[in-house]
């Protein structure tokens, strides 16, 4: 009784230790996402005087991305990476925006069509984190389909973001493609030395969940508003939750070639 009891101890202690390591982890590999919030707090109860509250952004979010390459947090191949998905999230953003789905309001210097260029980092910090959590948590890729599966369906899911607009959307089709597509797949995770393993589907669906709930955030502290919120702010659609797994499919396929560049050097 007595050996089964400290084994239960013990056993406790080590998850409450996995679990701190967890989540130290994936606060360091979201630091570029915590930092565009703090700016967006910082900025939503500032008076700036010689400059707009999107410019100010913009300029923020441009040197927090100089930081990291100068001290090696991230590589020179990984923001290009990330700029890349900066432009893909851009374009998406002027679309969406000239269709009325929701609307940046301010006034800025750095505004095209509607969108200020700040909207754009709040895309790449998705992929920023996917890169950061991929070296902290030493990801392994088990059963990632071929790039003749994955590489159409991530062009799939980000046209079906502008053809939506004009004709049905195809996303829960492209959902049944991807549970089949990605069905044997699994990611692997390190948190203390033990590795512990999560169908890859799964983990799509919970980080676009917590994106969600940051979503939630970004709009209650102005940074954007969609059509519903110009009277007051109220909760995001919880559909957009699926729009978000979406669209983590899309980093994640991105970050992967990037990988498998990386590792066929």
């Amino acid at each position: 009784m007595y050996s089964s009891s400290n084994d239960y101890v013990f056993k406790s202690k080590r998850l409450f230790v996995e679990l701190n390591l967890f989540a130290y982890k994936q606060l360091i590999s979201c630091v570029f996402p915590a930092f565009i919030f703090l700016m967006l707090a910082i900025s939503s109860v500032m008076d700036l005087q010689f400059i707009s509250r999107y410019d100010f952004l913009f300029v923020a979010c441009i040197v927090a991305q100089y930081i990291l390459v100068k001290t090696g947090i991230e590589s020179k191949r990984e923001v290009l990476v990330i700029m890349g998905f900066h432009i893909i999230g851009f374009i998406l953003e002027v679309h969406k925006v000239n269709v009325g789905s929701w609307s940046y309001p301010e006034d800025a210097i750095t505004k095209i069509a509607g969108v200020p260029l700040y909207s754009g980092f709040m895309y790449s910090s998705v992929a920023s984190y996917i890169c950061r959590a991929w070296e902290n948590f030493d990801l392994r890729i088990k059963n990632w389909p071929r790039n003749l599966i994955t590489i159409p369906l991530g062009l799939a899911i980000y046209i079906n973001f502008f053809s939506n607009a004009f004709i049905a959307d195809f996303r829960w089709y492209i959902a049944v493609a991807l549970v089949i597509a990605f069905r044997k797949s699994f990611v692997e995770f390190n948190t203390n030395g033990y590795y512990r393993r999560m169908p890859i589907i799964l983990s799509f669906i919970l980080i676009g969940f917590f994106i969600w709930i940051a979503e939630n955030l970004a709009t209650f502290l102005n940074a954007w508003k969609y059509t519903y919120q110009h009277s007051g702010w109220e909760m995001v659609d919880f559909g957009k939750w699926s729009s978000w797994s979406l669209l983590v499919i899309v980093s994640f396929i991105i970050v992967a070639q990037l990988k498998l560049l990386k590792r066929n050097e």
